[in-house]
């Protein structure tokens, strides 16, 4: 069994939310699949001042542990990103503890690395992840920030997505054994190709032996279902696949 319990990601409802379903009301129904670790996405806000006031109800009521997954960069134009404290205060007014970035273009960052030092002083746990971009979901970016952020003594984790390395042409069994040191979550998923494209699909549905990769990796971290899904049974068959790991 995954150690720490499994996160459910707000991915799986992609379709409701396209429907105009909104995350609140899909955290009562991920609390009544069996989940008390949820990720919400910022981009799935319909109205973000009357809905985190909703999900901080949730998060004292079901006692839930939120992670918050914010698709925007933490270098831009040579800089620190100067959104990156709204979005913390958003997170500490939900109640939620983890906060999900991009690393973005580190390469092209002119000034000191210590300036992300106060963001990770804030009470929330604060990651960087693989995306699908050559900037910033390459093994060479992430673990030449890593490098960068163990240098400074910075508390910033990261958070290993296993499909995404399908998207930059990658090899996800070589990143997660060049990246595992700093691995502090975990994002699952399949991956089939469509006309030569890759895409997200569930559990043994598609061509990574996820089973391999999750033993290379720590077994001591949250582990999130991160794929569109289209029916609960689905959400309940990855459950129990991760739940047997």
């Amino acid at each position: 069994m995954i150690d720490k319990g499994l996160v459910l990601n707000m991915l799986v409802f992609a379709g409701k939310v396209q429907n105009g379903a909104v995350q609140s009301d899909l955290i009562e129904e991920s609390v009544a699949l069996g989940f008390r670790k949820i990720e919400v996405r910022r981009e799935y806000f319909k109205n973000l001042a009357n809905e985190m006031a909703d999900i901080k109800k949730l998060v004292e009521k079901y006692e839930l542990e939120l992670f918050y997954s914010v698709p925007d960069e933490v270098f831009v134009d040579g800089k620190v990103n100067s959104k990156l404290g709204d979005y913390l205060l958003e997170a500490i007014q939900m109640g939620i503890t983890h906060i999900k970035w991009n690393i973005g273009d580190f390469a092209g960052f002119t000034g000191d690395l210590r300036e992300l030092k106060p963001l990770t002083e804030q009470g929330i746990e604060v990651n960087i992840e693989n995306d699908q971009t050559q900037t910033s979901g390459t093994i060479s970016a992430i673990d030449t920030f890593m490098k960068a952020v163990e240098e400074e003594g910075l508390t910033i984790g990261y958070v290993y997505d296993l499909g995404n390395w399908r998207f930059v042409g990658e090899d996800e069994k070589i990143a997660a054994e060049q990246l595992g040191k700093y691995v502090s979550y975990i994002h699952v998923k399949d991956v089939i190709y469509m006309e030569g494209k890759p895409q997200a699909v569930g559990l043994d549905h598609g061509e990574i032996d996820w089973r391999e990769i999750l033993s290379v990796l720590p077994g001591n971290v949250p582990v999130a279902i991160e794929y569109p899904t289209t029916e609960k049974q689905e959400i309940l068959d990855a459950k129990a696949l991760l739940e047997e790991e």
